[in-house]
């Protein structure tokens, strides 16, 4: 395969207006949004003005008409670096988790109805899969959704659930069978639905500003108009769209683990211990030596696959390779730099603690590392 990541000089300047939003809009605020457990809409309504929303979004749903992930790539590596991983989280989710599904499973009535808002920001997206006691499990749902003449009667309950409390329109994944894979059914569900209702914003050990909600499902009824596709095919759309949010979280995790080290490097050469630089010591020098070379090695495998992706050539496998592999790196990378901060590093002021904790939900969501792991063994044919 001869795939390679090139970037043109309107991608460059896309990056010099991404990075501008993330320096002047998100960084000097990302901590006051952490206090509060929650992200300001602003961020969305500003984002849109910039055009840094919906780039998919054809010209006539009010999108820039853009169907080039490069540009979804960029957004998330610039939040990231900086170590505004909460933001990301809400980025990739408008842009490269729940706007596919809007955009390729809609007809142009609904389209019309969903995707200006997306553009602009005023419409704020979720997904709604992960139940209590289902966890990675797809089949596990239990959400049912019943058919009541040009309605849905939905009766639920999701769990983890990011832009909760933000969120306006939210994909919800129902039973709309008891078979285990074609009875799953994607409805659309705009949060002021009777019915409808959020429950509390869930307290987390990290990615404190990302607000994360329960929401129930009462007798809720959505229109048959809102069903995404054919009844039955839930399962399928879910997991045709699993590799490109798996790409994306992979993004975030490179992005942020090189801009934790990055921050490490100038650190250990500015403080002193023992009457040195702590860049001095031969234990810090291999340790960063190590993650330099991972993050190389991370950085060529990731613009690969994006590389892949643009071409519409990633496979299922490579996207759960990739991802388990960068989110555990993003780990040890925190890890290892907070260690090298010494005590420092267990203080909220230096953003060397938010990077370790703000990276352990990694290797859960999106499919854990577990769950990456099978996906790989049954390409192998084990």
């Amino acid at each position: 395969m001869n795939t390679r990541l090139e970037y043109d000089s309107e991608h460059r300047q896309f990056r010099e207006v991404a990075r501008g939003f993330v320096r002047n809009t998100i960084t000097p605020v990302h901590e006051d949004w952490e206090r509060a457990s929650c992200l300001d809409r602003s961020l969305f309504t500003e984002a849109g003005k910039l055009g840094l929303l919906g780039f998919s979004v054809d010209e006539k749903f009010g999108g820039p008409g853009v169907d080039d992930f490069r540009y979804n790539a960029i957004l998330i590596e610039e939040v990231n670096r900086a170590g505004n991983a909460a933001a990301g989280i809400a980025f990739s989710l408008q842009n490269d988790v729940v706007l596919p599904y809007l955009t390729d499973m809609t007809d142009d009535e609904q389209k019309a109805r969903w995707l200006p808002g997306v553009v602009t920001g005023e419409t704020v997206l979720g997904i709604a899969m992960t139940e209590p006691g289902t966890g990675s499990d797809l089949t596990g749902i239990r959400t049912t959704a019943v058919r009541d003449g040009d309605h849905y009667v939905v009766d639920g309950a999701k769990t983890f659930i990011s832009n909760g409390q933000n969120g306006d329109l939210f994909v919800v994944a129902t039973r709309t069978s008891d078979d285990p894979h074609k009875g799953l059914t994607l409805l659309v569900v705009e949060a002021g639905t009777p019915g409808f209702s959020r429950g509390r914003n869930l307290e987390k050990i990290g990615l404190h500003a990302q607000d994360t909600s329960e929401l129930t499902f009462t007798g809720m009824r959505v229109p048959v108009a809102n069903r995404l596709g054919d009844e039955g095919r839930g399962f399928y759309q879910l997991v045709h769209n699993l590799p490109q949010e798996r790409l994306s979280l992979s993004i975030g995790a490179v992005a942020a683990a090189e801009g934790v080290f990055a921050q490490t490097l100038d650190y250990v050469k500015e403080r002193t211990a023992f009457g040195k630089p702590v860049s001095g010591f031969q234990n810090t020098q291999f340790v960063l030596a190590e993650l330099a070379t991972e993050l190389d090695l991370a950085r060529t495998f990731l613009d690969d696959c994006i590389a892949e992706h643009v071409a519409g050539e990633l496979s299922a496998a490579r996207a759960a390779r990739l991802k388990w592999w960068t989110t555990e790196l993003q780990v040890r990378v925190a890890d290892r730099c907070l260690q090298l901060h010494g005590g420092y590093g267990y203080m909220r002021e230096y953003a060397v603690s938010r990077a370790f904790v703000d990276a352990r939900i990694q290797t859960i969501y999106g499919g854990t590392t577990e769950i990456m792991k099978t996906i790989v063994a049954k390409d192998l044919g084990i």
